[in-house]
């Protein structure tokens, strides 16, 4: 997988589990940013700003992410629950009942 692919895949993973505790206006940068793929320039344009004063935001707001999941580490849990998950399906590949209940674990926040 391309790097800058799977970073941002990291990136709107962490927004997901933390991104209720970034300010309004943190939430807008990222979203602009990450979720609907705009430029710095037209992210400054549409909140009239500089395009270095939403690289900032962007970076800061980046740096909280990544502070969140050192400290909280819901992301690593969610990884480490999936995989378990997919062990488990590998050792009882017919058993639907137990396909049901890991897709219902790797759906869980």
């Amino acid at each position: 997988m391309d790097n800058q692919l799977a970073e941002k895949i990291r990136y709107n993973s962490l927004f997901d589990l933390y991104g209720s505790l970034l300010t309004e206006k943190q939430r807008e940068y990222f979203e602009y940013y990450y979720s609907e793929d705009y430029s710095l320039s037209e992210i400054a344009d549409l909140l009239k700003v500089s395009r270095n004063a939403v690289y900032d935001q962007i970076k800061i707001v980046l740096s909280h992410l990544e502070i969140y999941e050192k400290k909280l580490g819901l992301l690593k849990q969610k990884h480490k629950q999936n995989m378990i998950g997919e062990q488990i399906k590998a050792l009882y590949p017919n058993d639907a009942q137990l396909d049901s209940l890991v897709e219902k674990l790797k759906k869980t926040e």
